[in-house]
């Protein structure tokens, strides 16, 4: 299989990560690229500070370049400025990832108009946004890039008091497919994949018990790992002929009917 630095034609491939500032499953993606030599463009928006220092120990743990790139993605203008600074810094951009999202439980009967589109506005349109200003560059690029979206393997099973937030990050299925082939016109290198996470990196306040429960709800009967999803892309922008897909790296979440609910088959 080729390495990242054989499929950029590069030693130091350049990635921006968008919500990578904050230490969850974007900065654990940041940090596993720059292990592969990869060169760092982090992004923050309300945890700059943690960006910073995390720019610093991502230089000085694996020597490579790392920048800070800020601002809200519920700003139409703020993708092109992001991967402006990153090829401004670095010249180029090899890989997107977008992992910013927001998500936070609320009543069916308290949802409102606005609280569904600001989901539109951070988890599908800014990432389409993100992806058009990356791939307007990669097209310029010999090597193309890869562009890689977050979605959640719980589109296909949602559970409930986030009805407003599932309508966005099923839109990512779609809207992966649909930029890998408008993309690919412009360069047939450019690649776009989407990763669909299960349970991993459990929030603080998650009590013992029910990080039992979300543990046995998998079939490997165990939360996962955010480097699971960091390997997972590395895995999605190495692999030169993995275009278009949606990829679960959910412990088998997505196929699994926990709590005795599956239907037992009849052997007499």
């Amino acid at each position: 299989m080729t390495t990242l630095q054989e499929n950029y034609h590069t030693d130091n491939p350049v990635a921006l990560i968008t919500g990578s500032g904050a230490p969850r499953v974007g900065r654990a993606i940041a940090q596993h690229l720059a292990s592969l030599n990869c060169h760092i463009a982090l992004h923050a928006n309300t945890s700059v500070d943690e960006a910073n220092a995390a720019a610093k120990d991502i230089e000085s743990d694996y020597g490579v370049k790392t920048i800070v790139t800020t601002g809200s993605l519920e700003d139409e203008n703020v993708p092109d400025r992001l991967v402006a600074e990153t090829v401004q810094a670095f010249g180029r951009i090899d890989i997107l990832v977008n992992s910013a999202a927001i998500w936070s439980p609320t009543s069916f009967e308290e949802i409102t108009a606005s609280e569904i589109q600001r989901y539109f506005n951070i988890n599908t349109l800014a990432s389409f946004l993100c992806a058009r200003a990356a791939g307007v560059q990669m097209a310029k690029q010999t090597c193309g890039g890869s562009i890689v979206n977050i979605g959640d393997w719980a589109t296909v099973r949602p559970y409930l008091e986030h009805a407003a937030y599932f309508p966005s990050k099923g839109s990512i299925e779609v809207m992966t497919r649909s930029l890998a082939v408008e993309l690919a016109q412009y360069n047939e290198s450019i690649r776009v994949n989407c990763i669909q996470p299960g349970p991993v990196m459990l929030a603080d306040d998650v009590s013992d018990s029910k990080a039992k429960t979300i543990a046995s709800s998998t079939l490997v009967g165990r939360v996962g790992k955010a480097e699971n999803v960091a390997h997972a892309v590395q895995f999605l922008c190495e692999n030169d002929f993995v275009n278009g897909i949606c990829l679960p790296v959910d412990g088998g979440r997505s196929i699994f009917a926990p709590d005795g609910m599956q239907v037992g088959m009849n052997t007499g």
